[in-house]
């Protein structure tokens, strides 16, 4: 299972280099950006350096409504797939040293993020 989902990681990242900046947010930009910490986010222990590079970039794509709902909407959806342990989703902003308005929650509304 483990290798799969990062093979699938992989195409997506992958798939993220064909992507114009200048567009909204996709999944699977959030997940190329997040890609490095799924072995934190499943299993804890330390985040790398690429995984809070990631987590810094995810940051800075959210600026916009309109991301953050994208992004809120994604991370549910990921959640279950990735069996995400929560603990380690919510210490990884604290632990990466930033700050981040997306809840992470996978019962929260997302149409009601500001």
């Amino acid at each position: 299972m483990k290798g799969s989902s990062v093979a699938m990681l992989a195409m997506i990242a992958m798939a993220l280099l064909m992507v114009h900046q200048t567009q909204a947010l996709s999944c699977g930009e959030l997940v190329g950006m997040l890609q490095p910490c799924v072995g934190f986010l499943q299993s804890g222990g330390s985040p790398s350096g690429e995984c809070c590079n990631g987590a810094r970039r995810l940051q800075g794509a959210t600026q916009s409504q309109g991301d953050r709902r994208t992004a809120c909407h994604c991370a549910k959806s990921a959640y279950g797939q990735f069996r995400v342990n929560l603990d380690n989703a919510n210490s990884l902003p604290g632990r990466c040293g930033i700050s981040t308005n997306i809840p992470i929650n996978p019962n929260v509304d997302c149409n009601s993020i500001p």
